[in-house]
């Protein structure tokens, strides 16, 4: 079960573990009608559709512009080396927080011009605290990462200003919980200290452990006190996935081990602690990997780990990686893998 919650009620079967899918979040394409309209369609009840990002409509649309939208007291403007961070808003960041609350009303449409009792969550997903300050500079042309104050103070307005994103989503859709999916894809270069200076010639300071999980704690909460009902913390390959439990969040994301049941020991006792574990299962790119092998090769893992089937219920499917560099026929087809391998792993679990 997830932290606090039972099993669904609307289960057709109570034998049968509750698995979902989702997707990360990018999507292609610029019209953001059609992209909602889709994965209302393809990721309904019980998945997890989302308020989509669409990129290719160009750098307002963005995550980095799109995350910073939501700052308060801050903005971020287009410069040479990138986004600039200050207290003064410019064309850019106006345009980036008029995008959102656009695409906003447009959730809010479609859903509204839906029929039938389709109550499933809706997700929406931003940049956590971390890999938004890496990729926001100060007026020197450096990393906002490099220096400790702006770190503080961008994670704080963040913090601040989620919530009102997180109710404008909930107003959008109403009658449905929201989940919040964070984004830290570059947390474990900012943990090493990989990331490189504005010359190239160094790389900045590693940010300390305990003021990520502070800063990310702080976004988490804020944006539960908002009322978010999940928040799912995404996390860079090789980051220690016990940071989204001391974080706080209900689930953590991360690709899905391709090695033996050894290498998902430390996800097996997150679960064993209640933890949600969205896993990137489904490949991106064209082949011709079936989702049974898919739902075979992960119950095998679980099985063998000693975890029950009812576990399950903790597990959410969704792609290895963003959908956005595909064409429609591809992306129809890799949604409709992740759904195929939720419902089959549960089968297949109920069945052995």
């Amino acid at each position: 079960m997830t932290r606090g919650d039972s099993p669904d009620p609307r289960r057709a079967d109570p034998d049968v573990p509750h698995v979902t899918g989702t997707a990360l979040g990018s999507m292609p394409g610029t019209d953001v009608v059609e992209s909602v309209t889709l994965l209302r369609g393809e990721l309904g009840a019980p998945h997890l559709s989302f308020l989509p990002v669409l990129p290719a409509r160009g750098p307002a649309a963005e995550p980095v512009a799109r995350t910073a939208a939501v700052l308060e007291e801050l903005h971020a403007d287009r410069q040479p080396h990138g986004l600039r961070v200050s207290g003064v808003p410019g064309k850019d960041s106006r345009a980036a927080r008029a995008l959102l609350a656009s695409d906003v009303n447009v959730l809010a449409d479609v859903i509204g011009a839906e029929s039938g009792t389709d109550a499933a969550p809706v997700k929406t997903q931003l940049l956590g605290p971390l890999s938004l300050t890496a990729q926001l500079y100060l007026h020197a042309g450096e990393r906002a990462l490099k220096d400790h104050g702006a770190r503080r103070d961008i994670s704080a307005s963040l913090a601040a200003g989620v919530g009102e994103h997180v109710r404008a989503v909930r107003a959008a859709a109403p009658g449905r919980d929201v989940v919040v999916q964070l984004d830290e894809t570059l947390l474990d270069r900012v943990l090493a200290g990989s990331l490189p200076t504005m010359s190239g010639y160094r790389t900045l300071r590693a940010v300390p452990p305990a003021e990520a999980r502070s800063s990310l704690r702080a976004v988490v909460e804020a944006c539960r006190a908002a009322g978010a009902r999940h928040v799912a913390l995404r996390l860079a390959p090789g980051v220690d996935p016990r940071l989204a439990a001391e974080a706080g969040a209900d689930a953590v994301q991360l690709e899905a081990p391709t090695g033996s049941a050894h290498d998902w020991e430390p996800l097996a006792a997150l679960v064993e602690e209640g933890l949600q574990l969205w896993l990137g299962v489904v490949p991106v790119s064209p082949g011709p990997v079936r989702a049974r092998v898919l739902a075979q090769d992960v119950w095998a893992v679980w099985r063998d780990l000693g975890l029950p089937a009812d576990a399950l219920d903790l597990v959410r499917i969704t792609p290895r990686g963003e959908l956005d560099e595909l064409g429609p026929a591809p992306l129809r087809a890799v949604l409709a893998r992740v759904t195929e391998t939720a419902e089959l792993l549960a089968r297949t679990a109920a069945e052995d």
